[in-house]
């Protein structure tokens, strides 16, 4: 049977967008041991040796942990945007597609990052995936802000902006990270250290931004009526 054609415009539920994303991570996250498993710890002959060469792939296991906290703090992103998210359209899919394009690199960037970070490119390569990895999630919950009435009709103007300032924060700490990772390599992402502090002085503006009609009512004005 002949599928009929549905308008450009049209919407569907993020059940098997989810699922697929979800799915992406996971085998990202996984990935990233196959560095350790692959590694050759060389000739071994004594508990010395082995300690010795342990502590040789100190790079290897911490760009290991870096890499799959990020991922795990990417992850918790999207399931915080699909909390709020209802539906998806073609464009939403579309830049969730290119995020995870980038989601995929984290293995590749990461043992680039190990093996050549005495070279530029080499420390570039973890920072600027997960840098292009976070802007697409920034502007995916930009589309959907833009299109709120349809794809996230339960959520206010509000409601969307303080969310996005949460993307906001790791998209402008990632940035910071591009900028420092020349000199200093992976270690710049200890700068999401910062995340939490970031976050919440953009939250902060909330109440700045609240709009009038949406103060609370004062209790005089309540007893007049």
């Amino acid at each position: 049977m002949i599928r009929q054609r549905r308008h450009p415009a049209a919407t569907q539920g993020t059940v098997r967008l989810e699922a697929f994303t979800d799915g992406v991570f996971a085998i990202a996250a996984t990935l990233l041991v196959l560095d350790l498993t692959t590694h050759q710890l060389g000739e071994v002959e004594s508990d010395a040796e082995l300690w010795t060469a342990l502590g040789a792939m100190t790079e290897l296991f911490f760009n290991f942990a870096l890499s799959f906290v990020l991922l795990c703090l990417l992850w918790m992103v999207h399931v915080r945007q699909f909390e709020y998210i209802a539906r998806v359209d073609a464009t939403l899919m579309w830049l969730n597609s290119g995020r995870l394009l980038f989601i995929v690199l984290v293995p590749f960037a990461t043992g680039l990052t190990t093996e050549y970070s005495e070279y530029l490119a080499g420390r570039l390569a973890m920072p600027v995936t997960f840098f292009f990895a976070i802007l697409l999630g920034a502007l995916e919950w930009g589309w959907a802000r833009r299109r709120r009435d349809v794809l996230m009709p339960d959520v206010d103007e509000t409601d969307a902006v303080v969310q996005g300032r949460g993307s906001l924060s790791a998209l402008l700490l990632s940035a910071a990270t591009v900028v420092v990772a020349p000199w200093i390599g992976s270690a710049g992402f200890l700068l999401f250290a910062l995340d939490g502090p970031v976050t919440r002085i953009l939250e902060g503006k909330r109440a700045a931004d609240q709009p009038a009609d949406r103060a609370d009512p004062d209790p005089r004005d309540e007893s007049a009526r």
